[in-house]
């Protein structure tokens, strides 16, 4: 049964105390979910969804077949010194640089603002090099949103971090109002406030929303980065202390933990990325909710393509690739990293902005992450010998 958001916000959240803030971010968010079908989809879709779902037939069919359960895939024999090795090798090669980057990003954009935002107003060129760093600390975010589990999420963080999707424009609103009545806001004042007027969608929205920025304006993006990069450092430092606990290194024979985990979080990223910043904005199933990422910026090609180079790093992983070949059966791998590059060349030849790509073309970019997604599922994931975890998405 699918699950539908329940959430009740008042946009005044600028001064409530900070365990309410999370308490109500997370709600936003959608964290509690409840068993209801959503009224979306009990509407009928308009004439241009049923068009486009039309169209699209012929290529869902052979979509569909991709991967099919009725394939037997044949699990590899990992040896738990296999497995120990392997989940090392994500800690120290994929998690752990994955945040250190995104904290250097927004150090380095902090830097930046400290240099631009000496005197108000900052525009032209100046406005356009903080622009061009926050879209560079943005899909350096993106890329570490593949580990969704741990410190990130267990403490909230992640919605701190990126707020989205944001369905009711709250960041808009929020951040307006919180600049108007903090002008002279510091990173401290910041970090109590709630998640919807920090990290990467608040910068967005002064950086991108704003033809110069004024001086309290200027105050934000400086409070903002600081507390990014604060929030980004810890996650990391936890990771660097306890990587052995969170991907359960010692643990190999636990089917919940270790390569379970990682691998069921790899195709929540998959899932979420069809749905959240594609299916839903785009209307591609009915009416459109919400809006895609990096929306402000138009520049939710960039963020897409991110997660995209994510998922062929870590799926086409030579030491991964060594595992799933021990049977001497190349073919995951290989129907894995093909899928990846056709979606990554469709995915180029989509203007920046994915709203002002035809409907065709957001269905087959749609269709192309379907692929991806049952790949995973029905022969990546049994070929570990693990289970696809009760939090997958994609309904089929």
């Amino acid at each position: 049964m699918p699950y539908q958001v329940v959430y009740n916000i008042t946009e005044k959240s600028m001064k409530i105390n900070h365990a309410l803030a999370m308490a109500l971010s997370a709600l936003s968010a959608g964290l509690l979910i409840s068993c209801v079908k959503p009224a979306d989809e009990n509407k009928a879709p308009d004439v241009d969804s049923q068009k486009v779902a039309q169209d699209s037939t012929a290529s869902a069919s052979s979509v569909e077949g991709t991967g099919d359960s009725a394939v037997q895939m044949t699990a590899v024999d990992i040896s738990a010194d296999t497995e120990k090795a392997y989940l090392t090798h994500v800690a120290n090669n994929i998690v752990i640089p994955a945040y250190a980057d995104a904290a250097k990003q927004s150090d380095i954009l902090y830097d930046l603002a400290q240099k631009h935002c000496q005197q108000a107003p900052v525009d032209g060129t100046e406005l356009q090099a903080l622009r061009d760093q926050w879209l560079v600390l943005a899909q350096a975010w993106s890329s570490a949103e593949m580990i969704n589990f741990g410190p990130a999420t267990a403490s909230m963080s992640n919605l701190y971090i990126n707020y989205y999707p944001d369905e009711r424009g709250l960041v808009h609103s929020g951040v307006a109002e919180l600049i108007a009545a903090n002008p002279n806001l510091t990173p401290e004042q910041l970090a109590n406030e709630s998640a919807i007027v920090q990290g990467v969608p608040g910068l967005e929205e002064v950086l991108y929303a704003n033809d110069s920025l004024d001086a309290g304006q200027c105050a934000y993006v400086i409070s903002a980065s600081s507390a990014l990069s604060t929030r980004l450092k810890d996650i990391e430092k936890n990771w660097q202390q306890n990587a052995t606990e969170l991907l359960a290194i010692d643990k190999t024979a636990e089917s919940d933990q270790g390569l379970n985990q990682w691998f069921n979080s790899l195709l929540s990223l998959v899932e979420t990325m069809k749905s959240n910043a594609i299916e839903q904005p785009l209307g591609l199933a009915g009416k459109a909710k919400g809006h895609v990422p990096a929306a402000t910026a138009g520049q939710s090609r960039a963020i897409i393509n991110a997660k995209l180079a994510t998922l062929n790093t870590v799926l086409t992983d030579p030491v991964l690739t060594a595992i799933l070949s021990s049977n001497n059966e190349n073919n995951v791998a290989d129907s894995l990293s093909t899928a990846l590059a056709d979606t990554t060349t469709l995915l180029a030849q989509i203007p920046e902005d994915l709203t002002t790509a035809d409907k065709a073309t957001q269905q087959k970019l749609h269709d192309h992450l379907i692929t991806v997604t049952r790949l995973i599922k029905r022969q990546l994931i049994p070929t570990l010998g693990i289970r696809v975890g009760f939090n997958s998405t994609d309904g089929d």
